[in-house]
């Protein structure tokens, strides 16, 4: 079979993730830089080699002062670690749009498995004959296993910011390439 390259097409994908503030509302970051590859076989997702990286320094949280903070090394540590990465090692196929992507996340020099929910939108072709696919990917880590430790209690003796990190990322790839 043949290998298909997919190229992400940035400028319609987006990398996201929450973390609970005070337990009462969640403060949601993007991360403005990023890529990701996918190889195939043809159009069998399963076969997928997915990687993916993020620039750190590109967090964005819509408040400056917690941006810096969290590429501070309390956080993120970016001056030391500038990418976050994942390497898919598995695509489950739960039935024709739902999916288990397993794979090694890598923060702050700490790697662990994790997996995720994977919605898979569909091929489309777009106005310029360009094969495209979307994905919605969901998931929980964390924060505290890849060394984000640093936490604050309310006078009340709540959590300032919780440990679980829910992430989201909607992408879109085009067809690159098929050899």
């Amino acid at each position: 079979m043949s290998t298909t390259k997919w190229a992400l097409d940035a400028s319609h994908s987006e990398i996201s993730f929450k973390v609970k503030h005070l337990m009462i509302s969640s403060v949601t970051g993007h991360f403005k830089k990023f890529d990701a590859n996918v190889e195939t076989d043809g159009e069998d997702l399963t076969t997928a080699a997915i990687s993916f990286s993020a620039d750190v320094a590109s967090v964005d949280t819509k408040n400056e002062q917690r941006d810096e903070h969290l590429k501070g090394d309390e956080f993120f540590d970016a001056a030391n670690h500038p990418q976050l990465t994942f390497k898919g090692t598995k695509l489950e196929k739960v039935n024709d749009e739902d999916y288990v992507l397993n794979g090694d996340l890598t923060m702050r020099g700490v790697t662990k498995p994790v997996k995720l929910n994977v919605e898979f939108g569909g091929f489309a072709k777009d106005p310029w004959g360009n094969e495209r696919a979307g994905f919605e990917i969901n998931g929980k880590i964390n924060r505290k296993d890849f060394g984000l430790t640093w936490h604050a209690v309310t006078e009340a003796g709540g959590l300032v910011v919780s440990d679980e990190v829910k992430i989201h990322a909607a992408v879109e790839f085009v067809k690159a390439s098929a050899n």
